[in-house]
């Protein structure tokens, strides 16, 4: 059985340069079995720990002066 995925296109060149003579099915199977994640793939966790501390924390900074000019407004 077969499914469709969206890729973006940038994803498909990699697939596409790695795959050779191989379907994308079995490049992405080995990748797998090799241990690679999904989140390898997609960019998840590619963020240091302390750079996504720091980002966090700007957020959390960023939001409670929003958060806090709101309330002014509306009170």
């Amino acid at each position: 059985m077969s499914k469709n995925i969206a890729i973006s296109d940038e994803v498909y060149r990699e697939l596409k340069r790695e795959k050779g003579d191989r379907s994308f099915s079995e490049v992405i199977e080995s990748a797998l079995e090799d241990g690679l994640r999904i989140t390898d793939v997609t960019g998840q966790k590619a963020l240091g720990e302390s750079t996504y501390d720091d980002i966090k924390s700007d957020i959390e900074t960023l939001s409670d002066g929003t958060l806090s000019r709101i309330d002014d407004e509306t009170l």
